[in-house]
């Protein structure tokens, strides 16, 4: 399995390159820094690192052009890029933002990554599947409590625009032989985009580890044909077992 992952550098993207990575799959991994990205990658069993800014249609093209040829196809892209509340408010958790304060270029930037990104990604990668007879698109989401949650513009919206996205994707591609599901933690995780000493403050939050699982099924044969899902990390072995029920 050749995979995509943007956003590979960090947090929830590292851990499903590393999963990924582990299994057995080929994996290139993106980042704003492409020397960021090679040496993370260079931690990983036969993994590559290559500088993508998803905000830039340029450096999309560039990117899949680069991933593309030295993978020699893509068979999984895995959309994960984003940036979090952190970026307008670094106090989010604690001291919450009414929507009316945050300022235009935070929202415009939240939405340029989050959304904006995974629609340029997926639009560059999608022909190219086609044309190669089938591919897979994960697309990662959050819970839908992070949608409605007092304080959490633009990060919320951002990320109902992915599900949203990610649904009519979907609905266009289906029976051509690209699946596109979504995949989320199923709760707040311990990444980056927490601000500092937040985890030390009593509150539960995932391991970005969860990931692991559900990527790498996704990723692997039993999974072939599977679309339009929306599966949770935290609740993925019982929704195996009860999709496996149906079956």
């Amino acid at each position: 399995m050749k995979v995509l992952v943007t956003g590979g550098t960090s947090g929830l993207g590292l851990a499903m390159a590393s999963a990924l990575a582990t299994a057995g799959a080929t994996v290139a991994l993106t980042g704003r820094s492409g020397e960021h990205a090679s040496s993370v990658a260079g931690e990983l069993p036969g993994a590559f690192g290559i500088e993508l800014d998803v905000r830039d249609e340029s450096s999309v093209t560039r990117a899949v052009d680069q991933a593309w040829s030295r993978l020699g196809g893509i068979d999984m892209l895995v959309n994960n890029a984003g940036i979090g509340m952190r970026t307008v408010n670094p106090r989010f958790m604690t001291h919450p933002q009414a929507f009316w304060e945050v300022p235009a270029d935070g929202f415009r930037a939240v939405v340029e990554t989050n959304l904006t990104g995974y629609f340029l990604v997926a639009r560059e990668v999608t022909p190219r599947m086609l044309a190669a007879g089938g591919g897979r698109i994960v697309n990662i989401s959050v819970s839908e409590s992070t949608m409605q949650r007092a304080g959490f513009v633009p990060y919320g919206p951002s990320r109902a625009g992915s599900e949203s996205l990610s649904r009519i994707m979907a609905a266009d591609l289906r029976d051509t032989g690209v699946t596109v599901n979504l995949l989320l933690p199923g709760g707040a995780t311990v990444t980056g985009m927490l601000p500092p000493g937040t985890v030390s403050e009593g509150r539960r939050f995932l391991e970005s580890a969860v990931m692991g699982p559900p990527i790498v099924w996704l990723a692997s044969d039993d999974a072939a044909g599977v679309h339009d899902e929306r599966i949770v990390a935290v609740e993925f072995e019982r929704w195996l077992r009860d999709r496996n029920g149906r079956r």
